[in-house]
């Protein structure tokens, strides 16, 4: 299990592991991680107990988390690379269990059940079952033979590793460590799956959004947002037939049937002709589709058939948002969504954090006010403040100078990331990579997005920098794992 400092070297070499680590990533992580204790002092600090040692506070306490974590770094880069190929899958499946026996045995802490408590201190499974997915994830792309377009059961694999910890950590109500999860996907895409799932992803999120947001005003008897909806649906149909399915003439004329009767509808309506705007819609969109589907018959390719289905899946979509956010979502989450797309002001409720963190952010100006001089942070307005709003501080004490430094880090770190999964000689250490790459990618994006406003409160840590010992280890595993697979492209250049 273990290597010696000398690695897999032949009989005869002196090669050392730590010669072929790539210091420049270490150094990276070593910026962040003291930045990020810097941060958790200044939020947390108080001005009668100054001291950054004190571990009784949650900046001493970090500090024990980093020194552990500089520990489990120097292990996890001595263990022998081929434990992580070799024993992928049983990690992964013990992880699963750990996250089944969490929801059975956790306490409940704040509506979820997510934390495992070991005496004085507090566990999170979740943000280990990252680095276990991925192996897994990795150890099943590097298999004799796999590619991923090649049937539809090496699919239904892929999505099975990443969907059950997404599952069960659901099941915990732990929703933003699921979502983090799905990110995954972004290396499925990498490995070969079509880019349409990505653009419907993409669709769906913008449907929900604007169906939402424009929910409040009428157009033609039916809401705006559906309006809008509507009209993205029938213009992604005919791009669909004239890009993607290669049908430029049938496009033309879905497109100039689309626009001679929206044109007569709403010249109808201005008129004060009362139009049924949603039978309107429905027709176009249903002839459409009937159009492909004729279009298909007549001998072009499945494209077609693809572009009809996908006009049908959307217009679905777009009819079950109202029920899917009245009837499954919960008041608190309903109120966080509709806070964040300005639908709902409640600067004193649900939208108290984010309003405060925007003030946080705000005050700092060009250059912030100086360490330990933010007003907002040494006055506790903005909960939560050294854990999932600790951007706040950074915003308020460094201003807009240290938040750019900061996610310049952060970009270099995951630029470096996926250069190094460039440059791996095996499938295996490239999609362990690029389900680093885009973990990082999507704690950053969610973690800023929620400070600011632009994503709803959901409660995903920013790495390095919110405390917590589960997150910073998480995520020391995920890095040193990646570094121990990349020195050994070295090592064993058949790796």
């Amino acid at each position: 299990m273990f290597n010696s400092p000398l690695g897999n070297s032949a009989p005869g070499e002196s090669r050392s592991v730590f010669k072929d680590i790539d210091w420049f990533t270490v150094i990276l992580y070593l910026v962040l991680v003291i930045a990020g204790a810097f941060s958790i002092y200044a939020a947390s600090y108080k001005f009668d107990d100054a001291s950054i040692w004190d571990f009784s506070q949650f900046s001493g306490k970090q500090l024990r988390w980093i020194g552990l974590s500089l520990v489990l770094g120097l292990f996890l880069i001595l263990v022998d690379v081929r434990f992580y190929e070799n024993y992928a899958y049983v990690i992964y499946i013990a992880m699963v269990l750990l996250l089944i026996v969490t929801i059975a045995i956790a306490p409940d802490i704040k509506g979820s059940r997510s934390w495992l408590v070991l005496g004085p201190m507090s566990l999170q499974p979740a943000e280990f079952g990252k680095f276990a997915t991925a192996l897994a994830l990795a150890k099943l792309f590097s298999s004799y033979n796999f590619h991923l377009n090649a049937s539809r059961n090496n699919y239904l694999k892929a999505l099975a590793i990443i969907l059950l910890p997404f599952v069960l950590i659901i099941l915990q109500k732990e929703t933003g460590s699921a979502l983090v999860y799905l990110s995954l996907f972004f290396v499925l895409y990498r490995e070969g799956m079509s880019g349409l799932v990505l653009l419907a992803g993409a669709c769906a999120v913008t449907f929900f959004v604007v169906a939402l947001k424009y929910s409040g005003t009428e157009t033609l008897g039916i809401t705006t947002g559906r309006v809008v909806v509507y009209s993205m649906i029938m213009a992604i149909m005919v791009l669909m037939l004239a890009l993607y399915a290669r049908c430029p003439r049938e496009a033309r004329n879905l497109f100039l049937v689309y626009a001679g009767t929206g044109v007569l509808v709403m010249t109808l309506a201005l008129c004060g002709v009362p139009v049924p705007g949603n039978i309107y819609f429905l027709c176009a969109i249903v002839g459409g589709v009937i159009y492909c589907l004729y279009i298909m018959i007549h001998g072009f390719s499945s494209r077609v058939l693809i572009t009809a289905v996908a006009a049908v899946l959307s217009l679905g979509f777009l009819l079950s948002i109202d029920y899917v956010f009245n009837k499954s979502l919960k008041t608190y989450q309903k109120e966080r969504i509709m806070v964040t797309l300005g639908i709902m002001d409640d600067p004193k409720g649900m939208g108290y954090n984010v309003n405060q963190s925007k003030i946080a952010i705000g005050s700092g100006g060009l250059t912030g006010k100086g360490f330990l001089n933010g007003t907002q942070t040494k006055l506790k307005y903005v909960p939560e403040q050294h854990t999932d709003f600790i951007f706040c501080t950074i915003g308020e004490e460094e201003g807009f100078i240290g938040s750019t430094v900061v996610l310049a880090l952060f970009l270099i770190l995951i630029l470096r990331i996926i250069s190094i999964a460039e440059r791996q000689p095996g499938i295996f250490g490239r999609v362990y990579a690029y389900c680093v790459a885009s973990y990082f990618i999507m704690h950053l994006a969610i973690n800023i997005g929620m400070v600011i406003g632009l994503c709803p409160v959901i409660g995903i840590p920013l790495p390095f920098f919110s405390y917590g010992g589960s997150s910073l280890w998480g995520f020391t595993f995920l890095l040193f794992i990646l570094l121990r697979i990349d020195a050994a492209r070295r090592e064993r250049p058949s790796y």
